[in-house]
């Protein structure tokens, strides 16, 4: 049974978020204002309507406790709020001056989460109000946010349909198309699952989409760390040309197949997706002996390649690719990231460094010549 029991109608525009604490409704509008409502008689507080924003404001939400109200805006900020008094105790703008579309806590309100238009998310330390981790997507305005219960991740969703999972250091663990519109929302269950008695738990996700669909998905963060490195290290096989691939059978005493593979254009990407039909089907190798022993080699390569996860140097890792670099450079905010990612960060971000979102000093890039040389010796002793 539903039953309405009360409608409020103090905003002068379009309401576009309501939250709840244990006692009290905030809510936020297009005409620049929150309001705060007493649960218990849905009287507006004291202290109501809070004002700052200078624009619309698109998201509000409590932290756990209650006690801290947090609102973002069109103007670019997000503003922490005494749920108590009305009393503004932080503000914190979006580097950049984006609009900030998306606001949330994490469930032990040490950090607060802000996603804009310009698809840049960012970290918050919400007991010093200073900027502690920050990223982006490729596409898109970021439009909706949700935290684990247990805080070891989140997600965010884009105005281009896209679910982004992140760790609590700002490591983009999974990236995939979840709408084929916008996503309008998501949020996680609060109860885990388990796989099975002994099995992993899971955190089961929805989210919602303005393609007129609700998907329900299964998250796992051991899982989604796991792909996540497993994603980084496969470059080393997966960017060998066919050349590389004949020589590497060659090397493991198949130098009859090198003119199959080469027929069949097999590189390293297309090495590691070769199967028992594949070679028996595609690349019409007979016998059977062979096709088992050029698996085994391709399952021993995968093996080796899957070793190296807790090898690689944090700082051989491109903060924006979160990939091994081949060819760094030096930004003027003092850290090293891969050239034409860098590049395309600067022409689409306005000069702005992905580390910190400060504005970058200058736009010129220095090659890193001695982390190159340090990269190529770790390849060298790794890959043999």
């Amino acid at each position: 049974m539903v039953k309405l029991i009360h409608t409020l109608a103090d905003h002068s525009d379009d309401v576009n978020c309501c939250a709840l604490s244990s006692s009290l409704l905030a809510t936020c509008s297009l005409d620049k204002t929150i309001r705060l409502y007493s649960l218990s008689d849905f009287a507006e507080l004291p202290h109501s309507p809070l004002k700052f924003h200078t624009y619309a404001v698109h998201c509000c939400c409590f932290s756990p406790s209650g006690h801290i109200l947090a609102s973002c805006s069109t103007d670019g900020t997000t503003v922490l709020w005494s749920a108590h008094n009305g009393q503004t105790l932080a503000v914190m703008e979006q580097p950049g001056g984006s609009p900030v579309r998306v606001c949330r806590f994490s469930p032990d309100s040490s950090c607060l989460a802000s996603g804009a238009a310009d698809g840049t998310v960012v970290l918050w330390n919400a007991q010093s109000h200073k900027l502690y981790r920050s990223g982006s997507v490729k596409d898109g305005s970021l439009v909706a946010c949700a935290f684990s219960p247990n805080g070891s991740f989140f997600v965010t969703g884009s105005s281009c349909g896209d679910l982004t999972v992140w760790d609590d250091k700002m490591r983009c663990l999974h990236s995939e198309k979840a709408h084929d519109l916008g996503i309008t929302c998501c949020d996680f269950s609060s109860q885990p699952v388990s796989d099975g008695e002994q099995g992993p738990q899971f955190f089961r996700l929805a989210s919602c989409g303005q393609d007129c669909q609700v998907k329900i998905w299964v998250v796992s963060f051991t899982h989604v760390l796991a792909r996540s490195i497993d994603d980084q290290l496969k470059q080393f096989t997966e960017d060998w040309s066919e050349e590389d691939v004949s020589m590497w059978l060659c090397a493991q005493g198949l130098k009859d197949l090198v003119g199959i593979f080469k027929m069949n254009n097999i590189d390293g990407k297309e090495l590691l997706n070769l199967t028992k039909e594949s070679l028996a089907d595609d690349l019409k190798i007979e016998s059977l002996g062979l096709r088992s022993k050029v698996l085994r080699k391709i399952e021993e390569l995968r093996t080796k390649v899957k070793s190296l996860s807790s090898e690689i140097p944090d700082e051989f890792i491109c903060p924006i690719t979160r990939e091994l670099m081949k060819d760094p450079v030096i930004a003027s905010d003092g850290y090293s990231y891969e050239k034409d990612a860098m590049e395309n960060w600067i022409s689409k971000k306005k000069r702005t460094s992905p580390m910190t979102n400060l504005v970058l000093p200058s736009v010129v890039l220095t090659p890193n010549r001695t982390l190159k040389m340090a990269i190529n010796r770790w390849l060298e002793t790794h890959q043999k």
